[in-house]
C-alpha cells in the first residue's frame, strides 16, 4: 500500500503511442527506477526531516539500508548533537527558501570522502520538502590536492616554495605594524659537494638541511626552499634583533656541524641575509631583495656568516640596478667608443703600439671608464657584445692610427680571463681577425687568472690565435694568480707588469727587487716587458737607468685618447697628467716620442736625469 505521505510520482510528458499529440503519464515506478539508477544520492525530506524518498546512492553514502532510510530521519543514525545541529540547519534553509552549495568531509568505508552536496527547498502539494542530491567528488579533490601540493611545496624537501611563502607574508603584510623578519640562506659551495660527491648526495643534504633548520623554528614560522641551494626563512613574529640574532646563530652553528649521509661525513655553511618588517621594506619583493642583498654581502665578506641589511645597502641596490638598467640600454643602443693609449719605447722615443680602452658615453655627454662598468657586464654575461665592439673598433681604427704613428705598432684588445676559455666565443674573434687582414698586428691582452690552470685556453685557443699571428699578452701581471709552472706552459709575446709595483719605483727597495724578479721571468720566457701605469719623471728616469725594461706605458706619455685627437697630419699633442712631458709628432713620415725631462728643466736639458741615473746607479 502507498505511504500517504510520500509524494507521488508527477505525470511525465511524453509522445502519445500514436504519436499524436496530448501527454500520456509514465508507467507506475518508472521515475522510481531512473532515481535509485542515478550515480549521485539523492534525497527528499519533509518538514520534519524524514526521508520520504532516497534512492541506493543515498543509502550507501549514509551507509543504511535503502529500506531502512525511507521514514527515517537524521537523528536515527547520528549522535544526538550532530543530529540537532543538522535540523536547525535544514529548518533555517528551508524557511529562506534559498538553495545551497557545500563541500563536506563524511567517513567511508576506505576513509574520509568528500561530497559536494546540493539542497533546494521545494513546494510541494501546500508543503516545503528539502531536495538534497550529492556527489562523491573524492577522488577529484585527490588529484587537486596533489596538484596543489606540486604548486606550493618543493618536491625534493616537501618545504613550502616561492610561492607559498610569498602569499603566506602578502597575508602577513596585511598587518602593517607586525614585525617580522625573512632571513635569506644560501649554501656555501654547494656545487663543489654535487661535483665531489655526487648529486643524489646533494640532494639527501638539502633534505637534512631542511630538517635541521626546521628543528629550530616555531610553530608561527615557516621555512621555503626557492630555488636550488637557496632557502627563504620567515620569523614571525619578531619581539626584538636579540631575538633574531639568537634564532640566526643557531641556524649557522647548525649547519656546520657534519651531515652523515652513506658512508660520507659532509661539511657545509651557509651565508644568511636578513631584512625586517616594517624597517627594510612594505611589500614581500622589497624585504625579499634586501635580505638577498644582505646575504650577497654575507659571501663577500666572510662565508658562513649572517649579515643584517642596512640603507646603505638599500642604496647601493637602487644605484647597481640603475647602473645595470643603463648599461644594458647603452649596449643595445651602442654608446660605446674607443680610446687609445699608447706603448713607448722609453730608450729609442718610438710609439710602438696602442691599448684599445673602451668607454662609455651616456645619454648626457658623460663618458665612463671601463672600471665602472665592465666588472657588471662579466656578472651579467654582456661581457661577449662589449669585446666584439671593442675588436670592431680597434681593426676600423688600424688606417687612422697609421696615418698619424705609422704602421708598425701593435693594437691591443683586452679579453676577460672567462672569454679566454669560451672556446666559441673565441673561435668568433679569430675569425673575424682571419677575415680581417690585420691578424698579426693584434695583442690580445688577457689577465693571469686566464692562464693559470691547464684550461681550454691553453690547449685549444692558444694553438688557434697562434695559427693566424695574433699575439697575446699577460696584463697586470703580479695581482692575479700567478703560476710560475703555467707560465712556463705557455708562449706569451708580452707581459705587462702591475702599476702598483711602478708607482714611485724610485723610493721603494722592495718592489724593486720584485720588479727585478719579473723582468728575469719575462726575458728569460722571451716576452717583452712594458711598464704599466708610468706617471712620473722619476718612475721614468728608474725604469730607464736601473732596468732592461723597453717599453713604458702611462699618463706621462699620454692618456688614453679618441681617434679624432690624432687627425692632424703634421702633428699631435697629447697633455700628459704632470704637464706637457710628451709630445708626439709625425717628423719626415716618422714618429717620436721627446726625451723625458722634469717639468722644470728646459727642453735641452738633461742634468736632472743623469743625476738620477747616478744615484739609481749607486743604490
Amino acid at each position: 500500500m502507498a505511504d500517504p505521505e510520500r509524494p507521488q510520482p508527477a505525470p511525465v510528458s511524453t509522445p502519445t503511442d500514436a504519436g499524436g499529440p496530448g501527454p500520456r503519464t509514465a508507467p507506475a515506478g518508472v521515475l522510481e527506477q531512473i532515481v535509485d539508477h542515478l550515480p549521485i544520492a539523492v534525497t527528499v525530506q519533509d518538514p520534519d526531516g524524514r526521508f520520504i524518498l532516497a534512492n541506493a546512492a543515498a543509502a550507501a553514502s549514509l551507509a543504511v539500508p535503502l529500506h531502512e532510510l525511507v521514514g527515517a530521519s537524521p537523528r536515527d543514525f547520528l549522535d544526538p548533537t550532530a543530529a540537532a545541529d543538522r535540523r536547525e540547519w535544514e529548518l533555517d534553509l528551508m524557511r529562506s527558501g534559498k538553495s545551497s552549495t557545500i563541500e563536506e568531509k563524511v567517513a567511508g568505508p576506505s576513509g574520509e570522502e568528500t561530497w559536494l552536496t546540493w539542497h533546494q527547498p521545494v513546494r510541494i502539494r501546500h508543503r516545503t520538502l528539502l531536495l538534497t542530491s550529492s556527489l562523491d567528488i573524492t577522488e577529484r579533490k585527490q588529484i587537486e590536492d596533489a596538484l596543489l601540493q606540486r604548486v606550493n611545496f618543493d618536491d625534493l624537501t616537501g618545504l613550502p616554495n616561492r610561492i607559498l611563502i610569498r602569499e603566506h607574508v602578502d597575508r602577513i603584510l596585511r598587518d602593517p605594524e607586525r614585525r617580522f623578519a625573512l632571513a635569506f640562506i644560501d649554501l656555501d659551495n654547494f656545487k663543489h659537494i654535487n661535483d665531489y660527491y655526487s648529486h643524489a648526495i646533494g640532494d639527501a643534504l638539502l633534505r637534512k638541511i631542511a630538517n635541521r633548520i626546521a628543528k629550530r623554528l616555531r610553530g608561527s614560522d615557516m621555512l621555503a626552499r626557492i630555488s636550488g641551494d637557496e632557502f627563504l626563512l620567515l620569523l614571525d613574529p619578531i619581539e626584538s634583533s636579540e631575538q633574531i640574532c639568537a634564532i640566526v646563530e643557531q641556524i649557522l652553528a647548525d649547519l656546520k656541524q657534519p651531515f652523515h649521509i652513506e658512508a660520507f661525513e659532509v661539511f657545509t655553511s651557509a651565508s644568511v641575509g636578513v631584512s625586517v618588517h616594517p624597517e627594510h621594506g612594505q611589500t614581500y619583493e622589497e624585504l625579499r631583495r634586501n635580505a638577498d642583498s644582505a646575504m650577497y654581502r654575507a659571501k663577500s665578506d666572510a662565508k658562513g656568516d649572517a649579515v643584517y641589511f642596512d640603507l646603505n645597502m638599500g642604496q647601493a641596490i637602487t644605484a647597481r640596478m640603475e647602473l645595470e638598467q643603463r648599461l644594458r640600454l647603452a649596449i643595445r643602443d651602442r654608446r660605446f667608443c674607443c680610446a687609445f693609449q699608447p706603448k713607448v719605447d722609453i730608450h729609442s722615443r718610438d710609439v710602438v703600439g696602442f691599448e684599445t680602452l673602451v668607454r662609455w658615453r651616456d645619454d648626457e655627454g658623460e663618458i665612463h671608464p671601463p672600471s665602472s662598468f665592465i666588472g657588471l657586464a662579466i656578472e651579467l654575461g654582456l661581457i661577449d657584445t662589449i669585446t666584439r665592439f671593442v675588436l670592431a673598433e680597434a681593426l676600423r681604427s688600424i688606417e687612422g692610427l697609421d696615418q698619424a704613428f705609422g704602421p708598425q705598432t701593435t693594437i691591443s684588445v683586452n679579453v676577460a680571463a672567462k672569454q679566454a676559455s669560451d672556446l666559441n666565443f673565441m673561435r668568433s674573434l679569430a675569425d673575424i681577425l682571419s677575415a680581417s687582414a690585420f691578424a698579426p698586428r693584434i695583442m690580445l691582452e688577457l689577465t693571469e687568472d686566464a692562464f693559470v690552470a691547464k684550461s681550454q685556453f691553453q690547449m685549444q685557443v692558444l694553438p688557434m690565435l697562434r695559427e693566424i699571428g695574433v699575439r697575446v699578452s699577460i696584463d697586470d701581471f703580479g695581482t692575479g694568480y700567478s703560476s710560475l709552472s703555467a707560465l712556463a706552459d705557455i708562449t706569451a709575446d708580452e707581459l705587462k707588469v702591475d702599476r702598483s709595483f711602478i708607482s714611485s719605483i724610485h723610493e721603494r727597495p722592495r718592489s724593486q727587487s720584485v720588479l727585478r724578479a719579473i723582468e728575469s721571468l719575462g726575458h728569460a720566457l722571451g716576452m717583452s716587458i712594458v711598464a704599466e701605469g708610468v706617471e712620473t719623471f722619476e718612475e721614468l728616469a728608474y725604469l730607464q737607468a736601473a732596468t732592461r725594461i723597453r717599453q713604458a706605458q702611462g699618463y706621462y706619455f699620454s692618456k688614453p685618447f679618441f681617434l679624432d685627437e690624432a687627425a692632424d697630419a703634421t702633428r699631435v699633442h697629447f697633455s700628459g697628467h704632470f704637464g706637457d712631458n710628451v709630445l708626439y709628432e709625425r717628423v719626415h713620415g716618422g714618429r717620436t716620442v721627446e726625451a723625458a725631462r722634469a717639468p722644470s728643466e728646459g727642453r735641452g736639458s738633461h742634468s736632472a736625469r743623469a743625476a738620477m741615473a747616478s744615484r739609481l746607479r749607486r743604490d
